[in-house]
């Protein structure tokens, strides 16, 4: 679903992993642009900046081919003192500028959404500023930093913290942790290769949980590092989660960009920037977003379903899909988003019926309805909102209206959004709707209609106008007329 218009599509499969605590944010040089940081190129070039060289022949080579940390490592030989030197560049050059409007706002949304609900925090970073300490002090979120090479091992019973996968600028500048930074060809040689830290902790991490990469791009020499573990893993039959990355696009590009990602072994969701610029506001606001619905919890779905209920599904459309946020929202099992629509007033339209009839849903949705699917996915598996398959303890499949299908078994999402439907009783449309699936309702809407046709009758027999006049203001259908009651 989309958190914001024009923003990227974040899949269901993610979101429910996501809300059952199973993935885990790996971000790169990306989410600090805000606070004025380079990527890895502009990092390269204040290097060179501060110390006051140019780049050599072979240096400029590796350079224009993107192989940045060879480029450094390349520096770190020629400069004297040389790898002190260029750390010591690298730590004036990542001094944030946290004066800056929203420096600090991405990752104060990834501390929220990488913290699953028992308020254990599982994220990392390839980074090596201090923003994340920053958002914290600001938010008061505090957690644990594991800085390389001391790393833990990602698995929920040992880790609750924010890892620093190639080290972590000390608050004070001290060599020792300048000298451990994974900076240079050399350092992530050791990391990868010989000592192999990092690709443990990478190889570990992708077996326990679903990853989703923010903030790099395709061809990042960090990236690379870490999509070569992983694939020598997965040479070796290693079974690994699916892992996802959000990343930018310009306008015609989706179909190149997802090869490219997919050549990689992670699944991309793009978010588009436009043509000639190096705006990314769609990925921030997008987690800004994501983080404030998630923190709130069912009230942030509930907020959802407030701000979209007395829209027009016809005005949906694919660079604003208010009914797949609506559709997100109502899914959720509590039932209370769904409560929420029902009770709405006005009555929400019912022209949304078509959106919850529509079959949008397929195997891989199974998990968010508490059914538990199956390892080989079902291609042909299509089902809507209102009937759908059901959790083992209300099997049959539940539905509104069928041709003769019963003991099927409502949930509190299925209730409330009849409950919806109550409030149309004089509307042509919902008639036609039933016939089209059957003719026959189900048992328990039956008396729930039937009940609210007695409700009716007892306020019209005692002449109490009031309620009346208040039940039509708020749903101008749901009292029917005498042709409607007898259908």
């Amino acid at each position: 679903m989309q958190f914001i218009t024009h923003g990227p599509d974040i899949p269901d499969a993610l979101l429910e992993a996501h809300e059952d605590g199973r993935v885990v944010f790996f971000c790169g040089a990306g989410v600090s642009y805000p606070a004025g940081l380079p990527g890895f190129k502009g990092l390269v070039e204040q290097i060179y900046q501060l110390n006051g060289t140019a780049l050599s022949d072979i240096e400029r080579e590796a350079f224009n081919r993107g192989q940045f940390d060879t480029t450094l490592d390349l520096l770190e030989r020629r400069l004297p003192g040389g790898r002190l030197a260029v750390r010591s560049a690298l730590a004036k050059a990542l001094k944030p500028t946290l004066r800056r409007k929203g420096a600090t706002d991405t990752q104060v949304a990834l501390l929220r959404l990488a913290r699953d609900r028992e308020g254990a925090l599982r994220l990392v970073t390839t980074n090596f500023d201090r923003v994340f300490h920053a958002a914290a002090k600001r938010t008061g979120q505090e957690f644990q930093a594991y800085a390389a090479p001391m790393l833990p091992i990602p698995k929920n019973s040992r880790w609750n913290g924010l890892v620093y996968l190639h080290g972590l600028l000390p608050g004070k500048l001290e060599h020792t942790a300048l000298n451990r930074l994974v900076v240079t060809s050399g350092d992530f040689g050791k990391a990868y290769l010989t000592e192999r830290w990092a690709a443990r902790f990478v190889s570990e991490l992708f077996r326990n949980y679903v990853v989703c990469f923010v903030g790099y791009s395709i061809n990042d020499p960090v990236f690379r590092y870490m999509m070569d573990a992983l694939a020598a893993d997965r040479m070796l039959g290693e079974a690994t989660q699916l892992a996802w990355a959000l990343g930018d696009c310009k306008p015609g590009q989706e179909h190149r960009k997802a090869l490219e990602w997919g050549a990689k072994g992670v699944t991309p969701i793009l978010y588009e920037v436009p043509a000639g610029s190096s705006d990314h506001s769609a990925l921030h606001m997008t987690l800004h977003a994501w983080s404030d619905t998630y923190r709130d919890g069912v009230l942030g779905k509930e907020r959802v379903v407030i701000s979209h209920a007395l829209a027009r599904p016809s005005a949906s459309s694919q660079q604003d899909d208010f009914i797949g946020r609506m559709l997100w929202a109502l899914s959720d099992k509590s039932g209370l988003p769904a409560k929420r629509f029902a009770d709405f007033n006005p009555a929400p339209s019912l022209d949304w019926l078509e959106a919850f009839s529509d079959e949008r849903f397929q195997h891989s949705d199974l998990a968010r309805f508490c059914v538990p699917p199956q390892e080989e996915p079902d291609a042909k598996l299509r089902f809507s909102l209102i009937r759908r398959p059901a959790p083992y303890d209300l099997a049959p499949p539940m539905l509104l209206a069928s041709s003769g299908m019963a003991g099927s078994q409502w949930d509190d999402v299925l209730h409330h959004l009849a409950r919806w439907l109550m409030r149309h009783l004089d509307d042509p449309r919902l008639v036609i709707w039933i016939a089209e699936r059957g003719g026959q309702l189900h048992d328990r809407w039956r008396r729930l209609i039937e009940q609210e046709l007695d409700r009716f009758a007892l306020l019209e027999r005692d002449g109490k106008t009031d309620e009346l006049d208040e039940i039509r203001l708020q749903a101008s259908n749901a009292i029917p007329g005498p042709l409607m009651r007898t259908v």
